[in-house]
């Protein structure tokens, strides 16, 4: 009995993980029979819990998926490893995703690299300031906050106001070389940032390209030339 409470719960914390885009209350289960298996449905609007069974077809990827759900990966290895004829399986109803762990799986973390990179980054500017640290809270694609450590002098210098309106950041922060991700991002300027669009400009320059090509027949078959031809 303790056995199949520990799964239960493994099924629950794995579903709902950290960020709780499943709420096992409202998914309805049902037990097949054979081994002990639940059958949970509704769960096609959990696009975070698709995409780490995703990234779990990869045995290097524990540190690519929410934490949670790598803990219930870890405890199912760790106990199929102790018991060999026990397999833990999780796969969709037509089996285009499948996840097995058994004694013979290996799913592990990679050592995270991290590295100093310069970046820009484009955003709308919805607080900054701060009495102590003094900082800029943008908003990003997709609705993310981008916290930007600064320095009051930096922000008393500068001259337009910039609450509330777009703005293109030039930061200095740590990349993680394997998920793109950053931290510790620290603002070195706020960067001239007006796209506009000429046209006047744009019909000049599609004529020097024009008169650049104008002697050159095919510029298909000066690419083909140029790499060799079919050799």
């Amino acid at each position: 009995m303790s056995l199949l409470g520990d799964f239960q719960r493994d099924v629950s914390d794995f579903l709902k993980g950290s960020g709780r885009d499943v709420d096992p209350a409202e998914v309805l289960i049902s037990v097949e029979d054979g081994s002990l298996a639940l059958v949970a449905t509704g769960l096609l609007a959990a696009t975070a819990l698709w995409s780490d069974l995703e990234r779990l077809q990869s045995p290097d990827s524990l540190n690519l998926i929410d934490g949670k759900r790598a803990a219930v990966v870890e405890r199912w290895q760790a106990a199929a490893r102790q018991n060999p004829h026990r397999k833990y399986r999780i796969a969709d109803s037509v089996a285009q995703v499948s996840l097995t762990v058994d004694s013979t799986s290996d799913f592990h973390k990679v050592e995270e690299v991290w590295v100093q990179v310069e970046k820009y980054v484009h955003g709308r500017v919805v607080d900054w300031g701060g009495k102590t640290r003094a900082n800029v809270h943008l908003e990003v694609e997709g609705g993310a906050i981008l916290v930007v450590a600064t320095t009051q002098e930096m922000l008393v210098q500068e001259e337009q106001n910039r609450l509330y309106r777009t703005a293109l950041l030039h930061i200095s922060a740590e990349e993680n070389l394997l998920t793109g991700a950053i931290r510790n991002p620290r603002l070195l300027a706020f960067e001239a940032h007006e796209p506009a669009y000429d046209e006047n400009e744009f019909q000049q320059m599609v004529k020097r390209g024009t008169a650049a090509w104008s002697e050159v027949p095919s510029a298909a078959q000066w690419l083909e030339d140029l790499r060799g031809g079919a050799q």
